[in-house]
């Protein structure tokens, strides 16, 4: 079991990223909420990280603090939700959002999320709350450094938010319809961009 890396961050492209350690460079998938609190390149990090082997690859998920490493284990636990529909819930919402959805029975703002459907989000909500004592919300022990202040033209940035939303289960014509509406004088990041059109899709 690898439970966490320190390393050099030497890429990132939504929802994978690459940390080097003493020379060996270890592929990374991260959630969006993770991703946002990336430092530049080249900068030092500590990932909290969960480990899969299938028989036909072995994945590592990383995450930027215990809270969502946890909730991540819970979700996989729940009948039907693999590691992938786990990290797209985390790039969905966030910990506190999901906790309260579950406490509220949300089923509408759960069928927001890119593979959720009605049947799945109610057997969240009921399997979840059968497994309150597994994960809890807290604040984050540790923040994994700033956000990427790059110099990102718009459509570089616009490239890499529809990939990683497409990426994340959105359709293409959902994704770039959502990208289209934003006000793009505040957003100076890919991840800034992906945050504010998640937020404007889950809204709907």
């Amino acid at each position: 079991m690898i439970s966490y890396l320190v390393g050099q961050l030497v890429e990132k492209s939504t929802p994978w990223l690459v940390i080097e350690v003493n020379g060996v460079g270890y592929d990374v998938q991260a959630s969006l909420n993770t991703f946002t609190d990336l430092p530049a390149l080249g900068a030092e990090i500590k990932l909290l990280t969960h480990f899969v082997v299938r028989e036909d690859a072995q994945l590592l998920y990383g995450f930027a603090n215990q809270s969502e490493r946890q909730l991540f284990r819970t979700l996989i636990k729940v009948n039907g939700v693999g590691a992938k529909l786990a990290l797209a819930i985390l790039s969905g919402m966030d910990a506190a959002a999901f906790s309260h959805c579950i406490i509220a029975s949300d089923v509408a703002s759960l069928t927001r999320l890119p593979g959720v459907g009605k049947k799945t989000a109610e057997r969240l909500i009921v399997e979840m709350k059968d497994r309150l004592q597994e994960w809890h919300v807290d604040s984050p022990a540790e923040q994994i450094g700033g956000s990427d202040s790059g110099s990102s033209s718009q459509s570089v940035i616009l490239a890499e938010a529809e990939t990683a939303l497409i990426a994340l289960g959105y359709k293409p014509v959902e994704a770039s319809k959502s990208l289209a509406k934003l006000d793009f004088s505040e957003i100076d990041s890919s991840e800034a961009a992906i945050r504010a059109a998640l937020k404007t899709m889950l809204k709907r």
